[in-house]
This record gives C-alpha cells, structure tokens and sequence, in this order.
C-alpha cells in the first residue's frame, strides 16, 4: 500500500508530538476524574448539605453527569473551529479551559459561605470541564495521527489513549496521599481543595509542552489546497459540520455504534465495580478502589501493544477482539467478584480493562482514518463525544438499576453483550483504514464538501462512506 504522502518526521519531533497530546490528555482526564472522586467524597457534604446523605450524593453525581451532556457541544465546536483554524489551537485552548475550571473549583466557596449559589457554580464549572474534554479528544489524536509514520500510525496515536488511564492513577492517588496524611476533617475543611488547586501547576506544564510542537503537515497542505480552490473557482468552502454530516454520516454512525462496547464496558468495570464489588461481594471500598488502581497500571501499559497490532493485523481485528472479549468475559467477570476474594478480584478487572484497551487503543487511528482532513476533527469528535451521552454517562446508574431491581448480576452482564453485539455489528459494517493515506482521503474536491472527492492509489484510499 502507498506510504505517506508526507515524509515522516524526526523521531524526537514525533516523540515531543506524542508527548505533548499524552499530557495534556493525561491532565484533562485528571481534571475529569478528579470530579468524579470528589463528588463521592466531599461535595455531597459541601455543596448540597440541606439535603439528606443519600440525596446530596445523588445530586453530587448529577453534577458529575453534566459534565458528559457538555462534552457532544464541546465537540462541535471545537470540530468546526479545529477543521477550520488548526488542531494545535483549539488544544491550547481545550487545555486551558479545563485547567482554569479546575483550578476555580478549587477556590469555590462552598453552601455554608454563599448558601444556593455555590452548586450552581459547581455546575457551570462542571459544563465547562465537560466542554473542554469534548473538543481535546479529537485534536490530540489527530495531531499525532497527521505527523505519524503511517505504517505505525496504529502505535503513535495509541499514546495519547494511555491519558485516560494515566489521569485516573494520578487523581486517585493525589486524593489517596491526601487522606492518608490529612485527618478528615482537615480534609473536609480544605484539603480537598489542594488537588484541583495542584490542576494549575499541571496545565503550565502541558501548555509549555504543546505549545512548542508544529501544526499538522497533512491540515497545514489542505487548508493551502482549499485556498487555492477558492481563489481559483471563487466557491466558499463548506462548514466541516455541514460537509462531515453529508459526506461522511456513515462513517460517524459506525465510529458511535463502535464506541458503544468500549464506553459502557470501562464504566462498568472502573465505576459500577465500586458499587457491586462492595454491596454484593462483602469488600470493602478501599480493596476495590486497590483493584481498579492495579489494572489501570496494566491498561496504561498494554494500550501501546495493542495500537501496535492494528498496525500488523488491522484496526477491525483488534477491535473485534476487544468487542468480543469484553462479551464473553462479563459473566466470568462477576462470578470471579462474588468469591469475594482481592486475587479474584484484581482479575476481573485486569482482564476487562485488557479487553477493552484491544478496542480503545485502535480507536484513535480508526476515527482519524475514516474521515477528510478538513472535516476528520469535526467527524472524529462526533462519533467519540455523542455516544458517551448514550454510552459512558447512563451506563453505573443503568447497572446500579438494574442491581437494585434484579438483585443479581446477569441483566448488568446482558446489558454490556448487548453493547459488544452493537459494537461488533458497527465495526463489521466498516472499511479497513489501516493502509489508507491520511493526506489523500477525501483528496481535492472531498475536502470542501462539493462531491465525493478524489481516491487514492488504491480503493484502500477511498473514504469508508464511499
């Protein structure tokens, strides 16, 4: 198959591209997840204190879950603007706007200082958080995907994946440090707030290191050929969000059926295994919060294997292994937690999150591959945002539902193979990607909306909704 358009880049610019979408990743994530620990912990306390425990903790994961209903409008408009201005732009500013909203968070005063108003700052600070993760997605794979090797494209663009993984190790030991020095009320008081303070210090450091990479070669030459386009025929080009909904709409729909799986099975086994692990099961919180933080180490450190196989196998193989993996481990996966045991435990965890990394660690290139350069931020952000609304943000409360009625774990099992089903059927419907050439998908006319668009040297080339 043809290489690259573009030659590859250094290896130490490509590392310091690699390492500068893996940080900021990493802190957006931090930002992300240090909320959600938060709101278990201390802002039910905080925040909403004229309710009743279990209703402020309610309340608490609500705020929690607007940050996911933000994250579909974050993609769009970082799409747009990313498709038409540049990634490294709005990565500066997707960086910047989660950061400041944690920080803020960290200076909040609370109900007992200024009574309502305080869970309404909670939560347009958490609409912002969500905003900003929806638009940093995208931009982070594709600048790696644009400036990779093509032929381990599948490997680079896995790295900035690890984020997830690696921003809940650092959120839940920042928060475990703290409460193992501090006593509680001091950490009721004001020690929770040290974390997102922490957030600021963190955010100068990624942007130091984003802001000294180069923008991506393959948007740099398209957006030179659009102009050359416009200034020749004198058509204005199309919005991406216009163009990406004609052009590409399957493509969208296979990249939120494909995400489906992934989503609703890591919040199962890193959320709802929380709930299970210590009502059903007889353990104690901290073994399992022990448990998640294990595997998550081993996440992080398989997700590059498997980016790496769907370089030699293809991204739909690597996929379909974790699509199916994740299926067919969920009973086995609740049967090991019922014995009760910590080793059982780890395991079911450790092979689930293994299973799911078969399908995150591909995703990054799979979407950046399925679309146009000047719509592929915008289409790629859609397909990964829109389906967390469906997919991650419902799936512990739908299981703890369904605990709750059913008393048992298989509707909580069935319900994650019906989302591997889904997953599966998605995935199948799709192109191979592995092989196309990111600077000739959707080449010439694709780019501005105005037809289907040049292909490639070879059908492997041609967009998948060709």
């Amino acid at each position: 198959m043809a290489a690259s358009a573009t030659a590859p880049p250094e290896p130490s610019n490509l590392r310091r591209i690699v390492a500068a979408s893996l940080i900021g990743t990493t802190i957006e994530w931090y930002d992300f997840f240090l909320y959600g620990s938060a709101a278990a912990l201390v802002f039910n306390k905080l925040f909403f204190p004229d309710s009743d425990p279990l209703v402020g903790t309610l309340l608490s994961f609500l705020t929690y879950a607007v940050g996911f209903a933000a994250r579909p409008l974050g993609a769009l408009v970082f799409g747009h603007y990313g498709d038409r201005l540049g990634r490294k732009k709005l990565l500066v500013l997707s960086l910047l706007l989660m950061g400041g909203a944690t920080f803020a968070i960290g200076l909040l005063p609370t109900h007992a200082t200024i009574g309502s108003a305080a869970p309404v700052l909670l939560t347009v600070l958490r609409l912002v958080q969500g905003f900003a993760l929806g638009g940093e997605w995208g931009g982070a794979v594709l600048l790696v995907s644009e400036h990779g090797d093509a032929r381990r494209r599948g490997f680079w663009a896995s790295w900035p994946q690890t984020g997830a993984p690696a921003g809940q190790l650092l959120a839940t030991g920042v928060l475990a440090a703290l409460t193992a020095v501090l006593s509680e009320s001091a950490f009721t008081s004001w020690g929770w707030r040290i974390p997102f303070l922490l957030s600021g210090v963190l955010v100068f450091v990624g942007l130091w290191i984003r802001l000294s990479v180069d923008e991506s070669p393959v948007f740099k030459a398209a957006l030179a050929q659009a102009e050359q386009r416009k200034a020749e025929s004198g058509r204005v080009e199309k919005m991406p969000l216009v163009a990406v909904l004609r052009h590409h709409w399957r493509d969208i729909l296979i990249a939120m059926g494909a995400r489906m799986a992934e989503n609703i099975s890591y919040y199962v086994v890193t959320a709802f295994i929380l709930v299970y692990a210590t009502t059903s099961a007889g353990l104690s919180k901290q073994t399992a919060l022990n448990a998640v933080l294990i595997a998550s180490a081993v996440h992080f450190a398989v997700i590059p294997f498997w980016g790496a196989l769907s370089d030699r196998l293809g991204r739909r193989p690597v996929y379909l292994i974790g699509a199916v993996g994740v299926g067919a481990w969920m009973f086995p996966f609740f049967a090991l937690i019922d014995t009760g045991s910590f080793g059982s435990l780890l395991l079911a965890v450790t092979v689930g999150l293994v299973l799911h990394g078969a399908m995150y660690a591909p995703q990054a290139a799979f979407f950046s591959e399925m679309f146009a350069t000047r719509m592929r931020y915008s289409g790629a952000s859609i397909g990964a945002q829109f389906s967390s609304v469906a997919a991650g943000a419902p799936a512990p409360l739908i299981a703890t539902a369904l605990l709750a009625e059913y008393g048992s774990a298989t509707p909580i099992a069935l319900y994650v193979i019906a989302a591997a089903l889904l997953t599966v059927v998605a995935v199948a419907c799709a192109r191979e990607t592995r092989d196309r050439d990111l600077a000739s998908v959707g080449a010439g006319r694709r780019d501005d909306g105005a037809a289907r668009g040049a292909r490639g040297s070879s059908t492997a080339d041609a967009p998948a909704s060709a």
